[in-house]
């Protein structure tokens, strides 16, 4: 179990700061969600928010991120203002998506974050391909590529791993083992259980890492981004973690014993770093201050005009 220390430093700190708006964004949203502020699926991440924290605070700019379905704390942590998701969330023009992705398809060039993807295992190609571009043109960047256990069930992840590692290309598969795919419990529907020595099956270098523990997914993240830019080829990471609420808003999540999920409760990220009561205090007010304003950002924000619903259709770029 992650011991539970005080901060030590300016990196513990920025770790629970990001941890916190994650939980406390996916919170409100649960709120928004029984209001019917926000409307169609919505996936929450609460319980994983050190795997989010931890990878992206590995990542330079330069970087890139792919995401799933459960992707608004990968987005979050990778700068994607916030006022830009929640207003994505409503479905307002001004979201990063221009509202017409929503929960499940966040998406920001401009901080190269590619998706949100409705599709299990729909962005490791994504993935593979930016990184084969900034391999031929010597960039020097990273992919990270996140994805649940279930996506290991799919074609396209042994394809996407067996190209990385045959051309050595620069990206970070960070797999999110929560144990349950949907609904379906990892030891029932795969014979080998332990995800890194399946990955290592491909010549990547893989190990396993607590998910719970944000300093030991900093720890490991800061590890193979290096290695990957010292020109090492793709790593993978088996990032152990569990998710505290449903697959999603309408999962009667009846799969799961409620001692199990207790159990995990004991294991919260949030509880492993401790800062000073009157710093956590008034680290939860300026993210309560935070949310607030992105929520009146939302609420406030117009709707697509009925004329530009066409727009996007085909490209507005010309040759």
């Amino acid at each position: 179990m992650p011991r539970k220390t005080r901060a030590r430093s300016s990196r513990d700190r920025e770790l629970l700061r990001q941890m916190l708006r994650i939980r406390r964004f996916e919170e409100r949203c649960v709120e928004l969600y029984s209001g019917e502020k926000i409307c169609g699926f919505m996936h929450l991440y609460i319980g994983e928010e050190a795997v989010a924290a931890g990878v992206c605070h590995a990542l330079t700019s330069e970087d890139a991120v792919v995401s799933t379905y459960r992707e608004h704390g990968h987005a979050l942590a990778r700068g994607v203002p916030i006022r830009s998701v929640m207003a994505e969330m409503y479905g307002k023009a001004a979201g990063c998506s221009r509202g017409r992705g929503g929960s499940m398809h966040i998406f920001d060039a401009e901080r190269r974050f590619y998706g949100g993807n409705a599709i299990v295992g729909g962005g490791l190609p994504v993935a593979v391909g930016l990184a084969l571009a900034d391999k031929l043109l010597s960039r020097g960047r990273v992919t990270a590529c996140f994805f649940g256990e279930g996506a290991m069930a799919e074609g396209e992840f042994h394809e996407c791993l067996n190209l990385a590692s045959l051309w050595g290309l620069p990206v970070l598969f960070a797999c999110e083992n929560n144990l349950y795919a949907m609904g379906t419990a990892l030891a029932r529907s795969q014979a080998e259980t332990d995800l890194a020595l399946r990955a290592a099956a491909y010549d990547v270098a893989a190990w396993p890492v607590d998910g719970m523990d944000v300093r030991a997914v900093a720890d490991a993240a800061e590890r193979a981004c290096e290695s990957i830019r010292a020109g090492a080829g793709p790593h993978f990471l088996e990032l152990r973690t569990y998710r505290f609420r449903a697959h999603s808003m309408y999962d009667p999540d009846r799969y799961r014993d409620k001692a199990e999920i207790e159990q995990w409760k004991l294991r919260d990220p949030l509880g492993q770093i401790r800062l000073p009561e009157d710093e956590l205090a008034a680290l939860e007010k300026e993210i309560a201050q935070e949310l607030e304003d992105a929520v009146t950002f939302a609420e406030e924000a117009p709707i697509e005009p009925i004329e530009e619903l066409t727009r996007f259709v085909y490209s507005e770029v010309r040759p």
